[in-house]
């Protein structure tokens, strides 16, 4: 017996011991544990990606916005049509009136309270802004649309949101569908890991979770998505932790802006804030009982549950949300029941959503002066120049248009890809980019990275370099023959017109307004190929070009967007303003960090612009572009230019209004020939993306040094109204007028005769 209770304390001992040390080794663990947990919660910095917001649309007395438009606006920033104003983000409609609920706003230069606006509209404008007082209102901004973030490369991306923004329904939604005993337990409830093991048993698989709200957030806050023994024991101690440091209340507003709701490609959707926006459009404290509900609904599961790919079953997962609700008494039956009779109620793309091809070029402007770290954590306030009715518009035509023109050429539909770049040329804001055919979807931005030749886009260039010399004139003639240029290699280069046709002796007008390729080599070896690479250069081109005649006839790759940059120049009258899509940057405290004022330098004399946009007008009256009339509005003078790449690769279309410069590229991605010229291709989307927006004639003034004269479109010879058929107007400096037309000179006899016998054969007609 001594000898047995000696091996028995032999073996107690060393137990004990080992029992001793594995408590002081938790105790390390725990403690380790609880030191993590307090320094990164109480120094909790969430990963703020910058929010970027589109211009805000300005309201005002004259505005072209019909009442159907007007709605429109406000269905996009997602204002709910109501009988009685209740809260910010709604509207009441009474025949032309809209009293308007406006939400409170930041801009960049102002934050704006919420206040009631009553917007009294006209056939086709705004007639009025009134306050509650009925005092006129000069001008409204509506908010800015958030059109999307830029997020690390892990893609969290989130909005935050305070206590007080968060609708009480949610917590209560939360507490009574993922976690009853929130409000006592410890971190953990042994009750309902009991009651999830048993289910699971019965059921052999995972049919219920026991993890508290506590929980979930440390998995989703301080853990890796792995399911071992070792990692729920960390949770559960991280958890207890967390609830013997923090108050409920601070748990569960970071439990709302922390938790995973879904995927929008690379983005991942953390935090109710930001799932508020993705899956209804509007904020967290607008939301009603059933998009609560939906949300509440996802947090089991954002893949399984997605409302988006499984209504469905988020549709059921949402009523059965609803149905605890009402039996936790969080609402009523009646309540429970009128909201599971609602739809989702998901905002759609079209209506306020990602426009990847324009945040690229946020991006990528932004980069040139901010750390990546800046643009991903700091939450930054990005405004923008993009115009949410300009983008739709146009990826609507874009979208149309290629289908049409596969259906014409009987191709597969989608195969036929394009692009497309619209600016407000005196400031140099780009205000939409379409960057592919799918235009709401990440991937290649052939409006930023597709480098294709640009044809006889480089052409106004070319005749711009001639009239600088101040040798030539619109009105001056060129000979539109044969050109053989020895090229080295005892090579010979011999291009062509497009149509395989030669026209002699031609004024520049209307070589350039019919694209005539062998006039305008003619002219460009004229005055030298260095000078027209001079004069691109001027105009925004980024590194010297190849100094080959081919150049003359567009042999340079350059992206929509670089093409876009040198017409603003030509668009400015000799000015050119870099592009730019940002206007402002205000820190995450509401300061402004860094404005973007406008950069403006000359370019060109504006009286040598003038002439060369006098002959883009005439492109599009007389020559390569004037399909487009057919298309445009009525009294809507606009000046531009086609554009044909080598063996039909590439169809192009460069233009401009008053108020709006526009770039089109058609062409496959592999840059096979597509059949397409730049008058049957781009032109047609160019003219209908034109005759959508709200803009205005190219108007631009006479400069003071030059005249303007009659000539005759087809010889160039000065003439007097009343004596030819193709009469047009140009710019020309005093003293280098064109001769006159033989007869057509007033007070010239032979000139009487001719418009006399005019005249009787009209009568006789």
């Amino acid at each position: 017996m001594a000898r047995s209770r000696w091996k028995i304390g032999n073996l107690v001992r060393p137990l004990l011991a080992l029992l001793a040390l594995a408590v002081i080794a938790g105790a390390i663990y725990v403690g380790h544990l609880d030191r993590i947990v307090t320094r990164q919660f109480e120094g909790r910095r969430w990963t703020l990606p910058a929010q970027v917001y589109a211009a805000p649309l300005e309201l005002y007395a004259g505005l072209p916005l019909t009442r159907k438009e007007i709605e429109k606006e406000l269905e996009r920033l997602h204002y709910r049509p109501v009988e009685k104003l209740e809260r910010p983000g709604t509207y009441r409609r009474r025949g032309n009136r809209f009293d308007v609920a406006l939400r409170p706003a930041r801009f960049a230069d102002e934050t704006r309270p919420a206040r009631i606006l009553t917007i009294v509209s006209g056939p086709t404008a705004i007639e009025s802004l009134r306050d509650p007082q009925g005092r006129e209102v000069p001008l409204e901004r509506l908010e800015p649309l958030l059109i999307g973030s830029i997020f690390p490369i892990h893609g969290e991306d989130r909005i935050v949101v305070a206590p007080e923004d968060v609708p009480p329904l949610l917590p209560a939604a939360l507490k009574a569908v993922e976690d009853r005993t929130f409000d006592t337990h410890f971190g953990i409830d042994p009750k309902a890991i009991l009651r999830a093991l048993w289910v699971n048993l019965r059921a052999g698989g995972i049919e219920q979770g026991g993890s508290t709200l506590t929980q979930q957030l440390v998995k989703s806050y301080f853990l890796d998505p792995r399911q071992t023994l070792g990692r729920k024991i960390r949770e559960a101690i991280m958890a207890m932790a967390l609830e013997a440091r923090f108050d409920k209340a601070d748990l569960m507003n970071a439990y709302i802006n922390e938790i995973y709701l879904g995927q929008d490609g690379r983005r991942a959707v953390h935090g109710f804030g930001l799932a508020s926006q993705f899956y209804f459009g509007k904020p967290l404290a607008e939301l009603d009982l059933h998009e609560i509900a939906l949300l509440v609904a996802v947090v089991r599961g954002p893949s399984y549950y997605d409302p988006r790919r499984h209504p469905d079953r988020a549709r059921a997962r949402r009523d059965l949300v609803l149905r605890i609700m009402a039996e936790q008494g969080v609402v009523s039956e009646a309540e429970a029941k009128a909201a599971a009779a609602r739809p989702l109620g998901l905002t759609t793309r079209a209506s306020g959503g990602y426009y990847p091809a324009y945040l690229d070029f946020v991006r990528r402007t932004l980069r040139r002066d901010y750390r990546e770290e800046d643009l991903t954590e700091a939450g930054l306030t990005i405004f923008t120049s993009f115009d949410p009715r300009a983008q739709e518009h146009a990826e609507r035509v874009m979208e149309n248009e290629l289908a049409r023109l596969d259906r014409a050429r009987k191709q597969p539909e989608g195969s036929l890809e394009g692009a497309l770049v619209i600016t407000a040329p005196q400031s140099g804001e780009v205000i939409a980019i379409v960057g592919g055919r799918r235009a709401g979807y990440d991937g290649f931005n052939r409006a930023l990275d597709a480098r294709r030749q640009i044809g006889s886009l480089v052409k106004p260039f070319v005749y711009l370099s001639a009239i600088e010399t101040g040798r030539y004139t619109a009105a001056s003639v060129v000979e539109d023959a044969p050109v053989e240029i020895p090229l080295p290699g005892n090579k010979v280069w011999k291009p062509s017109n497009i149509t395989r046709q030669t026209y002699g002796p031609v004024p520049l007008v209307r070589a350039l307004a019919e694209s005539m390729n062998l006039a305008t080599v003619s002219l460009g070896m004229d005055i030298g190929l260095r000078e027209v690479a001079r004069t691109l250069r001027r105009f925004g081109l980024q590194s010297n070009p190849e100094l080959v005649p081919a150049l003359l006839l567009g042999a340079l790759e350059l992206t929509p967007l670089e093409v876009a940059q040198l017409y603003s120049g030509l668009a400015a009258g000799g000015f050119s303003v870099p592009l730019r899509a940002v206007r402002a940057v205000v820190s995450a405290e509401g300061e402004i960090v860094r404005p973007y004022p406008l950069e403006v330098r000359p370019v060109a004399a504006p009286e040598n612009v003038y002439q060369v946009n006098q002959m883009l007008e005439q492109v599009m009256l007389r020559g390569s572009g004037r399909a487009a009339r057919a298309i445009l509005p009525p009294g809507l003078v606009v000046a531009g230019k086609t554009g044909t790449s080598s063996e039909f690769r590439d169809s192009w279309f460069a233009g401009f209004s008053g108020g709006h410069l526009a770039v089109v590229w058609v062409g496959y991605d592999d840059n096979r020939p597509t059949g397409l010229t730049g008058s049957a291709g781009a032109l047609a989307i160019w003219s209908r993306v034109m005759a959508g927006l709200d803009t205005t004639p190219w108007m631009a003034p006479l400069p003071e040094s030059l005249t303007e004269v009659w000539i005759e479109y087809s010889t160039g010879l000065r003439v007097e109204p009343g004596c030819s058929d193709e009469m047009i107007s140009i710019a020309v400096a005093p003293g280098s007028e064109p001769p006159w037309k033989p007869g057509c000179r007033r007070g010239d006899l032979e000139g009487i005769v001719e418009r006399a016998g005019r005249w009787l054969r009209d009568i006789i007609r």
